[in-house]
């Protein structure tokens, strides 16, 4: 096949028309050849076409010769196809014995007043211009040269080979701006005391360490230039050995005694301070058991869960009984020290920032920022940049278990197409219409468009993401339009 540009190609199809022919001079009575069924498509490096001439409404005398030519053209570029020849009778036995070595288009003879079709297919070498190309047929029924050619040239079909690249639409979450950031810093002191006693001894045993955890947390916060200290609690805890009554005394004086230490190393000002406690921490001890390998493990459990008794010395009595006292002997040596411990809370409040203050401590000191302020800042950065990114990133690092940042970072995720965290981030979103709408969008890049369209179907008329849910079903069906063709 030939490849040409536009201005020369109508003479030369006179020329191919002629094919060593003359045309008959007199009155033409040829009709429209009606073309059905077309169908293009790219297999390879082939483009390849097929329709359906219909020759019903064609008259052709005996001496006639009408020659239709394909051509599939773009701008300034345009190919010529397999040229179909429709000869009367005469001209049908003329062309019989023409030596027609060198063309390959196809002939057949009019049977004026029958109905006649021909089923016409071709393969040519793809070109990418041809992407986006129309198909046009020219007619010659004279040899009148290419200014009549090109005014019988009549446009068949367009060609759109040009892949649908489904680029589903996402709705951030904008989150709740708080009125007041109130932050807290927890952790867990186990102070030793002299049996009986509740006077906090610094120098004593491993105390040192455990009270500086402590120091470490309210330090962390007296040195944030945003943050004030609002409150602090401490709550108090004993093991399980002994009489409850004595624990009860012994919690809640440990936890008054640490908080007096604390209150004499810091000024707190006007911040809450407050003691808890509780005489015997039998839900740490459960968890202990439970994440143990202790051989008597659900006896030990069954014995903790119980309803009954409901006292809890008589339920510790029945620890030291089972199995002749073995496996409380372990409880007391491993387990019941780590259940004598003192927790902590620091309580505080970080100030709002402005734009400028946000944009700066996003990248510099994040832990600062609420989730509002990451997503302000966001919206000031180009999308799918490095930084912008960076940003959802950071937001979900300083907030792992919240909904709307998981949300909003596997919206993030799905756009720089990192599917496999996207589903992570998803996991921990709470159910809403842009939640679906990211997992609508998922399904279409994995090119799942039966559960993509499930998905969106019931989005279209949302009031918040039905704009975005009707743009993707629109991508979805031009894309199945396009396979089907």
């Amino acid at each position: 096949m030939l490849e040409i540009k536009k201005r020369y190609f109508y003479g030369m199809v006179a020329l191919w028309s002629m094919g060593g022919m003359a045309f008959a001079q007199s009155a033409s009575e040829v009709s429209t050849v009606v073309v059905k069924d077309k169908k293009v498509e790219r297999v390879g490096d082939e483009l390849r076409l097929s329709m359906r001439f219909v020759l019903d409404s064609i008259t052709l005398g005996r001496g006639q010769t009408l020659v239709c030519t394909p051509v599939v053209e773009s701008g300034d570029s345009l190919r010529a196809l397999r040229q179909v020849i429709v000869n009367g009778r005469d001209r049908h036995i003329l062309y019989a014995r023409l030596d027609r070595q060198g063309t390959d288009a196809i002939e057949l003879r009019r049977r004026n007043g029958e109905l006649q079709a021909l089923d016409y297919e071709v393969r040519v070498p793809y070109a990418d211009w041809m992407e986006q190309s129309t198909v046009s047929l020219v007619m010659d029924d004279c040899g009148c040269g290419w200014e009549t050619l090109a005014s019988d040239r009549s446009k068949l079909f367009e060609i759109d080979l040009k892949p649908v690249v489904l680029a589903p639409r996402m709705v951030y979450v904008t989150p709740v701006a708080e009125e007041v950031k109130a932050r807290s810093m927890e952790g867990s002191a186990f102070l030793d005391f002299p049996v009986n006693q509740t006077t906090i001894q610094p120098d004593y045993r491993d105390n040192p360490s455990e009270l500086a955890k402590i120091r470490r947390s309210i330090e962390a916060v007296r040195g944030n230039q945003f943050a004030s200290i609002t409150g602090l609690t401490i709550r108090g805890y004993a093991s399980p050995e002994g009489a409850y009554a004595s624990n009860a005394r012994l919690a809640e004086a440990r936890a008054k005694a640490l908080l007096d230490y604390v209150k004499g190393q810091y000024d707190f000002g006007s911040a809450q301070l407050k003691v808890e406690s509780e005489a015997e921490d039998w839900a740490g001890l459960e968890r202990a058991v439970e994440a143990s390998d202790l051989p008597d493990k659900v006896e030990l459990l069954a014995i903790i869960r119980a309803d009954e008794p409901a006292d809890w010395d008589a339920r510790e009595w029945k620890l030291k009984q089972l199995n002749g006292g073995a496996p409380y002997r372990v409880l007391l040596n491993e387990i019941y020290p780590a259940l004598r411990h003192s927790d902590y809370e620091v309580d505080y409040t970080i100030r709002n920032f402005n734009l400028d203050e946000a944009r700066e401590l996003a990248f510099t000191d994040p832990g600062q920022l609420s989730l509002n302020e990451f997503f302000m800042v966001a919206e000031t950065l180009e999308p799918g940049s490095p930084r912008y990114n960076e940003v959802f990133e950071t937001a979900v690092r300083m907030y792992p278990d919240d909904p709307v940042s998981n949300l909003n970072a596997a919206i993030n995720a799905i756009e720089a197409k990192q599917f496999d965290k996207a589903r992570g981030y998803l996991a921990k979103a709470q159910d809403c219409p842009e939640k679906r709408l990211a997992e609508a969008a998922l399904a279409m890049h994995e090119d799942n468009l039966d559960q993509a369209e499930r998905l969106l179907t019931p989005l279209a008329n949302d009031t918040r993401v039905g704009a975005a849910a009707q743009d993707n079903l629109k991508q979805i069906e031009e894309k199945r339009r396009k396979a089907s063709r």
